[in-house]
């Protein structure tokens, strides 16, 4: 029996993400994302159905009031985390994006140190926002009391 040295690539099928987990779509469709302006396949993404949609609104709903507790300090904790993840995989995803969406290395690496500063710059500003708008001063009489910058 002859082998063939070609073999057909194994593409990856991202899933949805709902409620924490990585769900197939309902329907079972899938896309095919494809190389900009060629026709060479990257890989194959899962098509919602209505049915996947209102799941994830109705546990986006769910999540919320949890995520609004949360204080405006740990959720720049939680940006500055996310930089710091993109940072320590800054390579791979210059690679990726070299790769998949034909950019050159210069290209690739100035739009991956540009992801990472967006998320420092939105972490830095999310438990300061107040102080530049103002806030209501909590008096103990029968009117309000302002502060502005």
């Amino acid at each position: 029996m002859a082998s063939s040295n070609k073999r057909l690539p194994v593409l990856k099928t991202y899933k949805l993400y709902i409620g924490g987990k990585f769900p197939r779509t309902e329907s079972g469709r899938y896309l095919v994302a494809k190389k900009p302006g060629g026709r060479e396949h990257l890989a194959n993404y899962c098509q919602a159905s209505r049915k996947d949609l209102r799941d994830a609104v109705r546990a986006a709903r769910k999540a919320q009031p949890g995520w609004a507790a949360t204080t405006a300090y740990l959720k720049g904790q939680i940006l500055y985390r996310a930089a710091e993840m993109l940072e320590g995989r800054a390579d791979a995803l210059v690679t990726e994006l070299k790769a998949s969406a034909g950019l050159t290395p210069a290209q690739a690496r100035s739009e991956t140190e540009a992801v990472i500063d967006q998320l420092v710059y939105y972490a830095g500003w999310s438990d300061k926002f107040q102080q530049l708008f103002g806030s209501v001063n909590p008096v103990a009489a029968s009117y309000f009391n302002f502060t502005f910058p």
